[in-house]
């Protein structure tokens, strides 16, 4: 099993990297909170999780410990897979996933897409004594060029589960509240605060 990567980083998206090592390329699923910290980098240093089935082997990858280990107890609940588990994480980060759960606020899980009304019960229900995090997450981030990054949220949006339209609504105004000269990473999140009030 892989349980860590490192090396130059061959291509980025918001919910991917490939990443070098020794000439081969890894590619590795991520949530949001891992692509912030890797926005702009050379290089990646990820924990890594391998996830084995009959039909396929897939890498999930994080930044910190913490996530990882968010990450294996959501899979662990029953009708949570390892996509849902990539989504819940980029939509919510390990800290604020663990006062949630500790205070059954099933209202804000609820608002990160795929996770419904039983859903963010299971979640409250299974988790309440599992998932005790302390690390608080910081995303120290360079800044990125600004070409293209109206497309960029929105296809991050979208590979979240969010609609295109909603998705576009959400960018607008994030646009007018923080201005034309944010960076990607920033707009992201304005963009997601909308769409999860």
């Amino acid at each position: 099993m892989i349980g860590w990567l490192e090396g130059p980083i061959q291509s980025l998206e918001a919910d991917r990297v490939i990443i070098n090592v020794n000439g081969i390329g890894y590619l590795v699923h991520i949530p949001l909170s891992t692509y912030y910290r890797l926005e702009g980098a050379a290089r990646a240093a990820l924990h890594i999780h391998t996830h084995v089935r009959e039909d396929a082997l897939a890498l999930y990858g994080f930044a910190s410990e913490n996530e990882k280990i968010a990450f294996e107890k959501l899979i662990s609940i029953s009708g949570i897979g390892p996509r849902l588990a990539q989504v819940i994480l980029s939509g919510i980060d390990t800290s604020e996933l663990a006062e949630a759960v500790m205070r059954g606020d099933t209202r804000r899980l609820s608002s990160i897409p795929g996770v419904g009304r039983k859903t963010s019960e299971r979640l409250c229900l299974e988790l309440r004594d599992k998932l005790v995090l302390t690390e608080k997450e910081e995303a120290a981030r360079p800044a990125r060029p600004s070409g293209g990054i109206e497309d960029d949220v929105i296809s991050a949006l979208v590979n979240l589960g969010y609609k295109a339209n909603a998705a576009e609504s959400a960018l607008r105004a994030a646009r007018e509240e923080i201005g034309s000269d944010a960076e990607l990473s920033t707009l992201l999140k304005a963009s997601l605060r909308r769409l999860t009030r």
